[in-house]
């Protein structure tokens, strides 16, 4: 989904995205028992002093409980300095996920969510329903919604359908083409 995302991001003319990873909190035990996929190894791992490097965000990671997972909090958390001068104010910025199943919380991952940019002074850039008939599609599993892009990981095998990743490549491009009018 992330590199879909940023794929629909660069189809923009004058916009380069960037991959980051936040930092594990986990310990490789713990990540073996639970047979977490491993981490990509082409994507740097993020300090938060590097949202400053970016005009835009789209932020994502897999719902815990209905929330975004703790690895994203403890991040969010770490941009205390930034917050305090509010660096990252007026930036716009959007989420996508993952849950095991419809239950795993879809939205509401999304909109808890929602608490860090508000905190930070960003704007929340939601898909809506611009994605057009694919957010309507019932004919076959899909995750997302108006908040963002999503899949649904089941045990963590389950990839993303084609159409899941056409609504990550179309949210990339979308959120892409607002932050390079917001900032010219």
């Amino acid at each position: 989904m992330a590199r879909e995302i940023q794929r629909g991001a660069n189809s923009v003319q004058g916009v380069e995205a960037t991959l980051w990873q936040v930092p594990e909190t986990l310990s490789g035990t713990i990540l073996n028992k639970v047979k977490a996929n491993p981490k990509a190894d082409d994507v740097p791992v993020i300090l938060p002093e590097q949202l400053l490097e970016a005009d835009g965000f789209l932020f994502g990671f897999p719902s815990r409980f209905g929330v975004m997972a703790y690895q994203f909090k403890a991040f969010f958390d770490a941009t205390h300095e930034l917050w305090a001068t509010q660096a990252l104010a007026g930036k716009p910025a959007g989420f996508f996920w993952s849950t095991g199943f419809f239950g795993g919380g879809q939205e509401l991952a999304a909109f808890t969510a929602i608490t860090q940019l508000a905190h930070h002074g960003m704007l929340f850039v939601p898909l809506g329903y611009t994605f057009g008939n694919g957010m309507f599609e019932m004919g076959e599993v899909k995750g997302g919604s108006s908040y963002g892009a999503g899949t649904f990981a089941a045990d963590g095998s389950r990839q993303p359908t084609d159409l899941e990743l056409q609504q990550a490549f179309y949210q990339g491009k979308y959120v892409a083409e607002i932050t390079k009018k917001l900032k010219g």
